[in-house]
């Protein structure tokens, strides 16, 4: 009795279950980072080595405001387009307000931005700007008050080794570590500058 031929699926029905995987999986990483940085933020101290002496938002005056990022000097895109805006914003206010705003961008990439290299890479966008190099451990405490995710991404085919996907969001801090607002990405400065404003004016 001869042997009934195997019946084979289609190839379609495999790529239809791979794509439907992959969808399921990209919206599970969507949510996780979403939901992430939908987190409440508790705010909190941030006192680190910083480009400029040893940093503390307790060194700010009664009515002055930081400008908090984290990011890291090699990052492509995202970081020195956040650096940007604080610039084109602190452009856009008087002179009287601008003494009053401190931008600080804090590394989420403690292993290769020494201060050394952070105090370059600051100075590209002005005299003002503070870069805050910490422990990992240190980094990892203000990120979790501040609702920050980050992580590595291995890149073996780059000169850089790897990147480092993080939070985006800048934040409005005050000298007792209160955020005042929550500014999300941009590449425009139109959201900061209203923010500041607010903020300035109250």
């Amino acid at each position: 009795m001869a042997a009934k031929p195997l019946k084979r699926k289609p190839l379609w029905l495999g790529l239809g279950a791979l794509v439907i995987l992959l969808i399921i999986g990209s919206i599970s990483l969507y949510q996780f980072v979403l939901n992430a940085d939908n987190d409440e933020p508790r705010g909190g101290p941030i006192a680190m080595p910083a480009t400029q002496g040893d940093f503390s938002l307790t060194q700010l005056d009664e009515n002055d405001i930081a400008i908090v990022s984290f990011g890291y000097t090699y990052c492509p895109d995202v970081c020195p387009m956040n650096q940007a805006v604080k610039r084109q914003a602190l452009a856009q206010l008087s002179e009287t307000q601008r003494e009053r705003v401190v931008p600080v961008m804090i590394t989420v990439d403690p292993e290769r931005d020494t201060l050394t290299r952070m105090e370059e890479y600051m100075q590209f966008f002005g005299s003002e700007f503070i870069g805050l190099v910490g422990s990992q451990e240190q980094l990892e405490d203000v990120a979790e008050r501040y609702g920050v995710i980050w992580r590595r991404v291995e890149a073996p085919d780059s000169v850089m080794e790897y990147t480092v996907d993080h939070t985006a969001s800048l934040f409005l801090v005050n000298r007792h570590g209160k955020i005042l607002q929550r500014v999300l990405y941009s590449p425009t400065a139109y959201g900061l500058i209203a923010a500041l404003e607010r903020e300035l004016d109250s």
